[in-house]
């Protein structure tokens, strides 16, 4: 089932679907948001567009909030809206919708465990810094990025990272 013609957004958001029904429009969280003050992200108008349209999930702003939960914390509601743009991005993941760079730290993530695999220059610096030049991470510990690999398949990350 395609996200992007469900009439009613609202109903598949489990936990702030019905939360965000609660917004009286006061433009506190928008006032609140430092990302607004640089991007198109505008809170107000994102949580009303997602009350009437599942084109939301297509929505550029989606992606510009930096979960600081400045709105959250302000809002006079108490609506959680930063869990409910977890939300609507989770739901447009589902459906295919993610920036390019995204799925390409995803990608990452899957072959190397890391959003940042380390390189030859980076451990030249650690070592300079007298560090091992691998850090203690899967980098140094290759069973536990098949460890990493089977989570993030049990829980079907890797097809939510291929193109659809």
């Amino acid at each position: 089932m395609s996200l992007r013609n469900e009439p009613n957004l609202i109903s598949l958001m489990e936990g702030t679907g019905s939360d965000i029904l609660k917004c009286m429009h006061c433009g506190v969280c928008s006032g609140s948001c430092p990302s607004g003050r640089h991007t198109s992200l505008n809170i107000r108008r994102l949580l009303k567009k997602a009350r009437n349209d599942a084109g939301v999930l297509s929505d550029d702003s989606l992606w510009m909030c930096t979960t600081c939960y400045n709105c959250q914390e302000r809002c006079p509601r108490g609506i959680g809206i930063v869990d409910a743009i977890f939300e609507m991005r989770a739901l447009a993941v589902r459906e295919g919708i993610i920036y390019p760079e995204h799925r390409k730290v995803g990608e990452l993530l899957l072959e190397h465990g890391h959003a940042v695999p380390i390189d030859e220059e980076n451990m030249a610096k650690r070592e300079a810094l007298g560090l091992a030049p691998l850090p203690p991470t899967v980098h140094s510990f290759p069973e536990g990025l098949e460890e990493v690999k089977k989570l993030m398949a049990s829980c079907r990350f890797d097809e939510l990272m291929s193109e659809k």
